[in-house]
């Protein structure tokens, strides 16, 4: 074989292993979504899984994904398991992950109780994944929607998934200070 095409055949195969390793670090669910080591499994009542956050001292964090989703590929093997990132959530965050066609049983905080791709709708769910971000306390009549203090459709780069996890810790959004701004800040300070 030519060095040149052996060289290219090489590199191909390395980087082929690369991806098929970078895939398989994520592990897939029946249900086709990924289950990072941080996911909780719950009956998926937001006021039990609530109250739970609260005891671990976390915030709850539903993220709503579809089997499929490139976005939600994205942000499992690119985002999630960059350390800093992966050391805030095991710290800060107790998560739920809904999917968004799925049939699994939800409880609302208002004590609705839909199948997973209604309580989307009633939360206004149209992109995955979503990640929405509760508050510590939720009053009984509200839905997760209506308490939520963030909902952000979409797969974000490193920076901004990170300054997001830490202004919802943080309560950034209590100081009034908007989400964007706090992000300009952390990349220009």
């Amino acid at each position: 074989m030519h060095p040149v095409r052996l060289l290219l055949a090489c590199a191909l195969l390395a980087i082929g292993g690369l991806l098929s390793t970078s895939a398989a670090a994520v592990e897939l669910g029946d249900d086709g979504l990924h289950k990072p080591t941080w996911l909780r499994e719950t009956f998926k009542d937001m006021r039990e899984d609530l109250a739970e956050a609260n005891r671990e001292g976390k915030r709850l964090l539903v993220i709503v994904e579809q089997r499929g989703c490139i976005y939600c590929t994205r942000m499992h093997e690119e985002m999630f398991p960059d350390p800093k990132i992966d050391q805030l959530i095991r710290d800060s965050y107790f998560v739920v992950q809904l999917n968004l066609f799925g049939d699994v049983e939800v409880t609302d905080f208002d004590g609705t109780a839909l199948t997973e791709k209604e309580m989307a709708v009633r939360w206004g769910v149209m992109f995955t994944p979503t990640l929405i971000f509760l508050p510590e306390d939720v009053k009984p009549n509200q839905t997760a929607a209506e308490a939520s203090v963030a909902m952000m459709p979409g797969a974000f780069g490193k920076g901004t998934t990170s300054a997001l996890l830490t202004w919802v810790r943080d309560h950034g959004y209590a100081s009034g200070e908007h989400f964007q701004k706090f992000l300009a800040r952390q990349v220009n300070p």
